[in-house]
């Protein structure tokens, strides 16, 4: 467990944070510019100090201002990649890579270029390199220092659109690879839907909600942050079935309830994790028959929202274990006289893929 309690006075932000993050994965730290992200992480790695608290990752404490601990960075075991690659121009990748190792494992040294798909590169300079090969190159480099947790400030942020595309699957087949936490730090939601497991919400400095990555997303919490068309919801589905006629795979959310995804290139019992935008669900009280819909689900209604200023409500489902949210017109809301305990029939007309779930 990766244990903080941490505070800072930076000018007027007050950083407040008190969190237990998990030993493997990726846990995205979102939040807008200015509210103490990047500062967060720079406390963790030790490039600043905190003014108290306490820091400590799995058995090893990095920081306590009550027994006057305080390790530098390079005594942390922390690998940190930041927002620019920051290679050495008069140096190759492969000098790149191994700066900074007292001794070179070819082996790992190996493991981690095929990870990384850089063997082509390995001769060139970085003035060579386009942005997302840099990255790469410097993610590598922070992983040959065989750290006990990665820091990744904005390592997408500098890239344009091509370039992003190109780095984003070396970044999913790292978190899947590497088992050590990784904190990534991110005003993207697009990165976090692809990537996070776990993810914590801060706003000036303090934490607003933190957990699984679907829980916090899916919760009352976020729905502020996020614009009209982008509320959703994530659940955690196993592949069970490709249809042997349409382009179509089953995934199973409980022993009840089950979607049709587009067709999928994954094998039967593999874990993905699907998207369900508010907007495309509908509710009925009554189980529908002859309709074009191919996602029906039995669901009890957790709670009804107030509508907001365009009159719009928002209502949360249990499915199983699962919660989704419906936005439907006050109209529809009031014509459905829809209270929390009430069972419907949710009528889901988009459902995506958004990644792996590695939970």
């Amino acid at each position: 467990m990766l244990t903080l309690d941490i505070q800072q006075q930076l000018g007027s932000l007050a950083l407040d944070v008190k969190l237990d993050l998990p030993m493997e994965g990726i846990t995205a730290i979102f939040g807008r510019s200015g509210t103490g992200k990047t500062s967060l992480i720079n406390v963790i790695s030790g490039l600043s100090q905190p003014d108290s608290g306490r820091i400590q990752l799995g058995e090893h404490v990095l920081y306590d201002s009550r027994r006057g601990v305080f390790l530098p960075p390079e005594k942390r075991r922390i690998g940190y990649v930041f927002q620019d690659a920051r290679l050495f121009p008069h140096y190759t990748v492969t000098g790149n890579l191994t700066y900074g190792c007292r001794t070179v494992d070819q082996a790992h040294v190996d493991d981690v270029v095929a990870l990384l798909g850089i063997e082509h590169l390995l001769k060139r300079y970085p003035a060579s390199l386009s942005g997302g090969e840099k990255q790469r190159v410097a993610i590598g480099r922070a992983l040959l220092s065989r750290p006990e947790m990665l820091l990744m400030d904005e390592p997408l942020a500098s890239l344009d659109l091509p370039r992003k595309q190109e780095l984003m699957p070396y970044l999913e087949s790292l978190a899947k690879r590497v088992k050590i936490p990784i904190l990534y730090v991110t005003h993207s939601l697009d990165e976090i839907l692809r990537l996070a497991d776990h993810m914590v919400m801060l706003n000036q400095g303090k934490v607003v909600i933190a957990g699984h990555v679907n829980s916090v997303w899916g919760s009352a919490e976020m729905r502020p942050w996020l614009p009209a068309k982008e509320q959703s919801s994530l659940i955690s589905a196993r592949v069970n079935h490709h249809h042997p006629r349409y382009t179509l795979t089953q995934v199973v959310l409980d022993p009840h309830a089950s979607l049709w995804v587009g067709r999928l290139n994954r094998s039967l019992g593999e874990w993905v994790r699907v998207r369900i935008h508010a907007n495309d669900v509908s509710l009925t009280r009554v189980q529908p028959h002859q309709t074009s819909i191919r996602n029906i689900l039995r669901a009890s209604i957790d709670k009804v929202l107030p509508p907001d200023e365009e009159q719009h409500v928002a209502v949360q489902l249990r499915i199983g274990e699962s919660r989704i949210w419906a936005n439907l017109t006050l109209w529809a809301a009031e014509d459905l006289q829809l209270t929390a305990g009430d069972e419907v029939y949710a009528q889901i007309k988009g459902v995506s893929v958004t990644q792996n779930d590695l939970a």
